[in-house]
């Protein structure tokens, strides 16, 4: 069994084939932050290390980059050791004792006394790919004893501490054990950083998920309060079959639905459904303006990002929620330069404060969601 030295490196969690865009997010995020590193990583492997120069900065970028702000990255820790091989018997005891080899550093980090050093909470997590599921049953057995020793050794608080650093035991595979900290000011409260939403068996189509999880974690509930009103209208382009304009319905707006092909019967019963079949490129709403357009066209992303500019600037729409389907290679460079355009534009051509979010949601594929809202 071999065990690193107390490293510079992060671990950030992501979706598998997405390595390469969360590694040059990371290398660009941290080359804006002047704490520079290098990126190690696997295809399909779900996961990328980013090796720090200093143990400093690595810690500080951690803390400092919360992960709901990031596009590609699903939850981020800083690594303290890694075991490997893992064996096969008494993982608790040799996780306690990578711990106890670097207790010095984790308390230095985590800005204890040794005496006081305990985290609020435990989390065995595992990669998003199919040998990271076969991992995944195992996890969800392992956390119970590792929480109990934990806490037998006392570095483990009694109750949750969500405000307080969480220790976090990532299993790539049977044989590998990656032991890191997370922070309050950054992590991913999620899971793996997965948002796992059930699919509502009155809804259209699966893409309905895509809209929930953008509206739940990428507004604030004041901003959801202010869009989501009953009797408020929104414009859903691209609508067909109703996945999308669901969402709408169910938070009580009536909604302009516009596709050429054809919408759920079931949502043209509510009475909150217009349909318009009309090019979404063309389309202008009804009343002149509506409280929130949303698109999830099959288009490339500079024109869906044009289109979803316009609306905003005219004042077509006071708030938008759209997604961008990306290519094949460069897809962080991509959505870099095209959430650039769109600030630019926003700041020379509107006199309105706007929020813009991005991410690469867990329902999203080969896109990531946008939202738009005023300040």
């Amino acid at each position: 069994m071999s065990k690193n030295a107390f490293s510079s490196s992060v671990i950030a969690l992501c979706r598998a084939g997405f390595e390469r865009d969360c590694a040059a997010e990371l290398a660009a995020l941290s080359a804006e932050q002047n704490c520079y590193g290098f990126a190690k990583h696997l295809p399909s492997q779900g996961w990328v290390e980013f090796q720090f120069y200093t143990e400093t900065d690595a810690s500080k970028f951690v803390q400092q980059n919360p992960v709901a702000q990031l596009i590609f990255v699903r939850q981020m820790m800083l690594l303290i050791a890694t075991i490997e091989p893992l064996p096969e018997k008494d993982r608790v005891g040799s996780v306690l004792n990578a711990l106890d080899e670097h207790h010095d550093s984790i308390a230095a980090v985590l800005g204890k006394t040794l005496s006081a050093l305990k985290v609020g909470g435990i989390s065995v997590d595992y990669p998003d790919t199919e040998e990271g599921k076969s991992v995944a049953k195992f996890a969800k057995k392992f956390v119970v004893p590792m929480r109990q020793a934990l806490r037998s050794e006392q570095l483990l608080s009694r109750k949750e501490n969500l405000l307080a650093p969480q220790l976090h035991v990532l299993l790539p595979h049977f044989q590998q054990c990656l032991i890191g900290v997370t922070f309050a000011t950054g992590r991913s409260d999620y899971h793996n950083g997965i948002h796992r939403l059930k699919f509502p068996p009155d809804a259209p189509s699966r893409s309905t998920l895509k809209l929930d999880e953008a509206i739940l974690d990428l507004l604030t509930s004041e901003q959801r309060a202010s869009l989501f009103r009953e009797g408020a209208r929104a414009v859903d382009l691209g609508a067909c079959p109703g996945g999308w304009t669901y969402q709408l319905v169910i938070r009580g707006m009536s909604v302009e639905a516009v596709d050429n092909g054809a919408m759920a019967e079931s949502l043209m019963r509510t009475g909150l459904v217009s349909y318009a079949a009309a090019d979404g490129f063309k389309y202008r709403p009804e009343f002149g303006s509506v409280e929130l357009v949303v698109c999830d066209m099959i288009e490339r992303p500079d024109r869906v990002a044009t289109l979803i500019t316009d609306w905003l600037i005219n004042g077509w729409a006071r708030a938008a929620i759209f997604n961008l389907k990306l290519p094949m290679k460069q897809r962080y460079e991509t959505t870099a330069e095209l959430l650039t355009q769109l600030k630019q534009r926003l700041a020379n051509e509107s006199n309105t404060a706007w929020v813009v979010r991005c991410k690469q949601l867990y329902h999203d594929r080969d896109e990531v969601t946008v939202s738009i809202i005023p300040r």
